[in-house]
């Protein structure tokens, strides 16, 4: 086993020890969260190292990065998502290679996915990212619509030839009142989550929590989480 294979290795069943405990603690089954490996700025062969340790999600950012690596990882059985801020312009790109986009946060890059998924014959997977430090204008630091724009938003998703309203979003916010409050960010989600399932019941996919708080997230009743550095360590990324 090469190094970087078995720090990989190393890494990644910590993390699982972290997410069974916290689904004991919680009551929970341990299948009932599924840990998504955030792989943004490593190279494709962590990816494809990640795959036979068997990994089965990865996320990225940056189509600029994640484009290529998800075509030199074709061959492999992972599914792909997006998870960056997305502009119309590198729409037709991301939905190339992803499964699912977990920050859809307006009408307008609704309407772009909505017209290239169905140019290119897939159907694609949307989580709505919500920003619990929404401001006046409505949108988060980091992307993401404030609470009070998630009906309207998932309604045109679940409307939209090509799209599948999955569920949703969140990153725990630095500003705000859910500031250092990541269980109480995490719990306002699932509140979200509940009232968007009385109008689209099969949208009860919640992707929340990361290296530093998996556990709060699955407390509160994420199904999916999203690790990068825990996983793959800090080293000299690309670029």
């Amino acid at each position: 086993m090469t190094d970087r294979r078995h720090e990989l290795a190393v890494n990644l069943a910590k993390v699982e020890e972290r997410i069974a405990a916290a689904c004991a603690a919680a009551g929970r089954k341990r299948e009932e969260v599924t840990l998504i490996v955030v792989t943004k700025t490593y190279p494709a062969s962590d990816v494809r190292t990640l795959a036979e340790l068997g990994v089965r999600h990865v996320a990225e950012n940056r189509d600029q990065d994640a484009a290529p690596k998800a075509a030199e990882c074709a061959d492999l059985p992972l599914s792909w998502h997006f998870v960056g801020q997305l502009q119309t312009n590198k729409v037709r790109s991301v939905v190339g290679y992803a499964d699912v986009v977990q920050s859809v946060d307006r009408s307008r890059l609704v309407t772009a996915l909505s017209r290239e998924a169905e140019r290119s014959g897939r159907e694609l997977g949307c989580l709505i990212q919500i920003a619990l430090d929404a401001g006046v204008g409505g949108r988060g630091e980091r992307g993401g619509v404030g609470p009070g724009g998630v009906r309207e938003l998932a309604d045109l998703v679940a409307e939209s030839v090509g799209l599948r309203l999955d569920g949703l979003m969140t990153v725990a916010p630095l500003t705000g009142e859910y500031a250092g409050r990541q269980q109480e960010a995490f719990e306002r989600l699932m509140d979200l989550s509940t009232d968007l399932r009385r109008a689209h019941p099969a949208a009860n996919m919640v992707s929340a929590g990361m290296s530093a708080d998996l556990e709060q997230a699955v407390a509160a009743g994420a199904t999916h989480v999203r690790v990068g550095t825990a996983v793959l360590g800090v080293r000299p990324r690309l670029g």
